[in-house]
């Protein structure tokens, strides 16, 4: 069984210099196209432009049926939508699921360090915006849950904060749902999807030590590694080399090895400097990786600084490159979860769209205006208070909010020079919210100095 390497990301880069990934034996034969990706065969081995790695010739197979099926409109449904009225959505939530016959379904925990881009996959995968995404860290502050329905299959996305420490969050005076949510979530997943952003070059060779504390408490629930942000990455080719890092050279189980497929001219001048494989061991296919037994309890000290020497994790099932803003890549992603699915009875009617209340939703589109256009610390002391939501003969939705600020200084940072500030924050996310809740929505902010 081969190692297969699918998508489109290195084909933005005119110097990447080919390279190939394998972990097992055989020649690959079959390869999935993602979006406008090709995927062909180089001189001396693969030349791929890499999105997704997959590990298994039946689930390609499977994974192909169901583009196919996609493709002729057996799978496509438009996106739901949130009530605006807080009784229907909780009717809508209470609503027997109407699942088919041979219904499916899988928890997805997407976890990872604050600012990876958990919250803009997740809003990717349903279709329609309902987490708040920003620039800035811990915008999410409690568990979310999204569902994906398409035909047979829900898909339950429950998207975390990011792993942070008590520390981090006694300094910055935080909610303790941060440190609580993400741990709590996980044990409810089927599978974990941990995101890495490789755009940051100081984190991107070595996960995060929470992330690896999570992933050693729970190493029985299956775990696939999302590199996000590779559009920002300037030289593709160093992709390879993280996903070696972040994975200690192996994936479900098997070792891999980077090799250069078309070798540079200096390479083949002087052939004593060319780069060594990260591994070449096939015989070692079906060994499992030290450190492969089960914790069920807390981590004890030995393993606490085992982790902390650890750059990576041997236990993902796959490794995923893509953009979590560029459709075509999470498509990729998508149907993988899709396929991965459990025969089982749906939680949810098709129609729900996230279990967060239309006041929540609000109030979180609103906080992420906050964290984009305010600095420091101000949009974290803020908080909210819905005063007027009201539905209109014509549809059109009027909600009024009131902003709190812990200080004189903030306030006036809130409100701008002639009132520009709050009267753009309020445009933004009175338009983010007329997309989520699909009709017109007049959202009114004002800011009042909190006792």
């Amino acid at each position: 069984m081969a190692f297969r390497v699918c998508g489109r990301v290195f084909s933005q880069s005119a110097v990447f210099r080919e390279a190939a990934v394998s972990a097992g034996r055989g020649n690959a034969s079959w390869f999935l196209t993602a979006g406008s990706a090709a995927c062909g065969r180089g001189r001396n081995g693969f030349s791929v432009t890499p999105a997704c790695f997959i590990t298994s010739d039946a689930f390609l197979n499977r994974l192909a049926k169901g583009k196919a099926a996609e493709a002729d409109g057996g799978l496509y449904r438009l996106p739901a939508s949130v009530p605006p009225d807080s009784g229907e959505q909780l009717s809508l939530l209470m609503k027997h699921p109407d699942q088919p016959e041979n219904s499916k379904v899988l928890k997805v925990a997407i976890v990872g360090a604050p600012n990876a881009g958990k919250s803009t996959l997740s809003n990717q995968l349903l279709g329609r915006k309902v987490f708040a995404v920003s620039k800035k860290v811990h915008t999410t502050r409690t568990r979310a849950l999204g569902v994906l329905t398409e035909d047979d299959t829900q898909i339950i996305l429950l998207d975390t904060p990011g792993l942070t420490t008590p520390s981090k969050v006694k300094r910055h005076q935080l909610e303790k749902s941060l440190l609580l949510d993400p741990w709590n979530t996980v044990k409810q997943a089927d599978l974990m999807v941990v995101m890495a952003d490789v755009a940051d070059r100081w984190t991107c060779n070595k996960l995060d030590f929470e992330v690896l504390k999570c992933l050693a408490q729970h190493p029985d629930i299956p775990a696939v590694l999302v590199l996000n942000k590779v559009d920002l990455v300037k030289s593709k080719s160093k992709l390879l080399e993280v996903t070696a890092e972040l994975t200690c050279g192996v994936v479900n189980g098997r070792r891999m090895r980077v090799r250069t497929v078309i070798k540079p001219p200096w390479a083949e001048k002087r052939p004593d400097r060319e780069a060594r494989p990260l591994e070449l061991s096939p015989d070692e296919d079906n060994t499992e990786p030290e450190g492969s037994a089960e914790t069920k309890s807390a981590l004890s000290k030995e393993q606490l600084k085992a982790l902390r020497n650890q750059q990576g994790w041997p236990h993902f099932k796959d490794v995923f490159m893509l953009s979590s803003v560029d459709r075509e890549d999470v498509e990729t992603l998508k149907r993988y979860l899709v396929v991965a699915a459990r025969p089982g009875a749906w939680q949810y009617h098709s129609e729900v769209l996230t279990d967060q209340t239309p006041q929540e939703v609000c109030t979180n589109i609103v906080r992420e205006k906050l964290l984009e256009y305010l600095p420091q610390e101000v949009p974290y002391t803020m908080t909210q208070s819905v005063e007027l939501w009201q539905e209109r003969e014509n549809g059109e939705l009027d909600i009024s909010v009131k902003l709190y600020a812990k200080k004189d200084t903030h306030m006036r940072m809130v409100i701008g020079t002639a009132g520009q500030m709050v009267a753009q924050i309020a445009r933004e996310a009175g338009e983010d919210l007329s997309r989520v809740f699909l009709r017109e929505v007049k959202l009114r902010l004002s800011v009042k100095l909190r006792n």
